[in-house]
């Protein structure tokens, strides 16, 4: 079994977009559209930063991109500002992962007020707080809570009713977030499993590897960590080998992550979700670009989710 890697974030991202103020109605003729994403410490993003730049590539004659995301998962107020450049600098539509379900209607409004269309991805915004607001914004994206289910089903036939298990869910606030501990909870409780912790890893690699340590020593029969991204599965495979429970305490995440594949390789890790980060945001901005065409509405959009074992 190969070692688990040292648990490092990158410090930047190379190739991220940045563009000057242009007029709304660009001379080019073409719109122009904002990929406002989540951590670009995350390797999810990234890769769904390069799908989106391929996509552009391909079809430079219809359209022009800005791709921008914040540092870190809970940088709400860097995510806020960077909506608020984007209208800033008259772009006609803003593609955007929200950070937070609740956080970022109030600036997405001004946004629609302002005349530019918002398609949300990845994580869908709460629909109580649009409604608050008057505010219509279609969701483009996976249904989170049956791929976390899928994952957790594939645990379960790896475990017997009784089973200890723990979750390691992701920003609390976050509407994806929510859907996959309730998946999680899903298949877990449909097996009887027992569930005896669950805590939030923030999506991030280092806090989910505390968490998990800390979950370990708390519950030492704990048979295994289901987590709500793969970047905190990462980080729960580090913190089960320390504990010298490799092999005893199962794994499993959510994204499908480059980085997760030596780990399902080696059953590190069983099994994770793939929502195909590649071209998630490339299916928010084909849906932005048919909306300007058109002249049209659009509704909710459910794209692929698939589970991914060794």
């Amino acid at each position: 079994m190969k070692l688990i890697p040292t648990l490092l974030l990158a410090a930047s991202v190379s190739g991220i977009d940045s563009c000057s103020p242009q007029p709304s109605s660009p001379p080019s003729g073409k719109p122009k559209v904002a990929l406002v994403m989540k951590s670009l410490a995350n390797e999810f993003f990234q890769t769904m930063a390069e799908g989106a730049k391929k996509h552009q590539a391909a079809h430079a004659a219809d359209y022009d991109l800005v791709v921008n995301g914040i540092k870190n998962e809970t940088d709400l107020a860097e995510q806020v500002g960077l909506v608020e450049q984007m209208v800033a600098q008259g772009v006609q539509a803003i593609v955007i992962a929200p950070a937070d379900s609740k956080a970022l209607v109030t600036v997405l409004k001004r946004a629609k007020d302002a005349g530019v269309l918002v398609i949300n991805i990845d994580n869908k915004l709460d629909a109580d707080t649009l409604k608050q607001v008057g505010l219509q914004i279609p969701f483009v994206g996976p249904d989170n809570r049956a791929g976390a289910k899928a994952v957790g089903e594939v645990l379960a036939k790896n475990l017997k009713a009784g089973d200890e298990v723990a979750i390691i869910e992701g920003v609390t606030t976050a509407f994806n977030g929510q859907q996959r501990k309730a998946g999680f909870e899903d298949a877990m409780n449909a097996a009887g499993m027992k569930i005896v912790s669950t805590q939030s890893g923030q999506w991030e690699m280092e806090r989910a590897n505390g968490v998990a340590a800390g979950i370990i020593a708390a519950n030492p029969n704990v048979k295994a960590l289901l987590c709500a991204n793969d970047n905190m599965a990462l980080g729960a495979a580090a913190a089960v080998q320390a504990a010298g429970k490799a092999g005893q305490v199962q794994i499993v995440g959510f994204d499908n992550i480059a980085a997760l594949k030596p780990l399902l390789a080696d059953g590190c890790v069983l099994a994770t979700a793939d929502q195909h980060g590649d071209q998630l945001a490339v299916f928010g901005i084909e849906a932005a670009l048919k909306v300007l065409k058109e002249k049209t509405t659009l509704s909710d959009q459910q794209t692929p989710v698939d589970v991914v074992t060794k």
